[in-house]
């Protein structure tokens, strides 16, 4: 059984048709990408997840429960967290307020997971007073990793996590990625650095105009002759 599973998927906003009979799998600790062309549906996808969208059609099952007519709430409690690329943080709040917002469905602050958090990000633990506005890019995108760690979730969604950031910085994130995947937690990522998402990946979806058009192990993808030229450049 997946972790999570799509099937035949449609889904939207409002009247708004942008998802076409999607199917995607993601095993238990995996580590999956969603590449495509602007426009593609990819964020969309991990919107539906998420139940951010009108589902038209299809069935969404995180351990086989189905989740494509719950509300986010209930989804989060079911252990799938989201960061989504913008707006994902309180920038007039502290980084330790924002960990702690990021805990917000139990009743008391787990103080393990935060100290967790602080092992895998030590410069939020060096910088938990000062206000996440005042960070970099590079630590803002950290904290808001860190937050939805706070979950603990078994399925982590990336909404496009290098966007905006510095090149030096792309490495940096990734291999943070790498490290949460590694000690455990499912990722499914929508990443607009097409070529190094799919390197590290173990496999990727391409979604062109709403509707699956390859999928397979990260590698295999970017041998793909066709999906190089149309997709990675070349």
């Amino acid at each position: 059984m997946s972790l999570l599973e799509l099937e035949t998927v449609d889904a939207g906003y409002g009247d708004l048709q942008i998802l076409t009979d999607v199917d995607m799998q993601i095993a238990d600790g995996e580590y999956v990408t969603i590449v495509g062309p602007n426009g593609a549906g990819k964020s969309t996808a991990m919107k539906t997840v998420f139940g951010l969208t009108t589902h038209m059609g299809g069935t969404v099952h995180f351990e086989g429960t189905p989740i494509h007519e719950l509300g986010t709430q209930e989804i989060i409690r079911e252990g799938i967290a989201y960061v989504p690329q913008t707006e994902n943080l309180f920038p007039r709040m502290t980084v330790r307020e924002n960990l702690e917002m990021g805990a917000y469905i139990f009743d008391d602050v787990p103080q393990d997971r935060l100290a967790d958090v602080f092992d895998r990000f030590p410069i939020l633990e060096e910088r938990q007073r000062q206000r996440a506005g005042t960070m970099s890019g590079g630590q803002q995108q950290m904290l808001a990793m860190g937050a939805a760690l706070m979950l603990d979730p078994e399925l982590l969604l990336l909404d496009e996590p290098s966007a905006g950031l510095a090149p030096d910085l792309v490495d940096e994130m990734f291999d943070r990625i790498d490290e949460i995947n590694d000690a455990g937690t499912a990722v499914l990522m929508v990443e607009q650095n097409a070529t190094e998402a799919l390197r590290r990946c173990d496999r990727g979806y391409v979604l062109v105009n709403g509707e699956n058009s390859f999928e397979g192990p990260g590698d295999e993808l970017l041998a793909d002759e066709e999906v190089r030229q149309r997709f990675l450049g070349g």
